[in-house]
């Protein structure tokens, strides 16, 4: 990804598959704690022929989603290896929901901000119902795959 990993835990934005907590708990073994937030100058598209979204950088919108806080290096590093490659981890300020704090957080950008496939709004809810239960399978099994990988490179 674009941003290299922090030493120190951080914050990260999430406003899609990763909203729900299961999906979270099969990647990192547990669920951190979150806050909802508002990331303001952004706007969350379906992508033609996906199931998860993509958020670009446009003005004067604002995509609502959580911050999921104090994620490990190491916790960090499976979320980059997690999202596709067309996703570029970038810094961001998010504001919790009441407006009362503003935090730093990293998010997962599309790359390619006049892709074609980008198509209208993308709703949690209908993901939820529609594809949760296959997208959470795959993620358990994008984690047996990481974790193989990983134990093969060690000596």
């Amino acid at each position: 990804m674009g941003s290299s990993s922090p030493a120190t835990p951080a914050n990260v934005f999430v406003y899609g598959s990763l909203l729900a907590g299961d999906v979270v708990n099969a990647l990192l073994n547990r669920i951190p704690p979150s806050s909802v937030a508002v990331l303001p100058h952004h706007q969350r598209f379906s992508i033609k022929g996906r199931v998860y979204p993509a958020i670009i950088p446009i003005n004067d919108k604002q995509v609502l989603g959580k911050v999921l806080l104090d994620v490990t290096p190491s916790e960090l590093h499976i979320l980059d290896e997690f999202e596709d490659y067309e996703y570029e981890r970038s810094k961001v300020n998010v504001f919790l929901e009441d407006g009362s704090l503003e935090l730093e957080a990293y998010t997962y950008i599309w790359k390619n901000k006049t892709d074609p496939h980008l198509n209208g709004e993308w709703n949690f809810e209908d993901w939820e119902n529609l594809h949760k239960e296959n997208f959470l399978k795959m993620t358990k099994e994008f984690m047996e795959e990481f974790k193989k990988s990983q134990s093969s490179h060690q000596v």
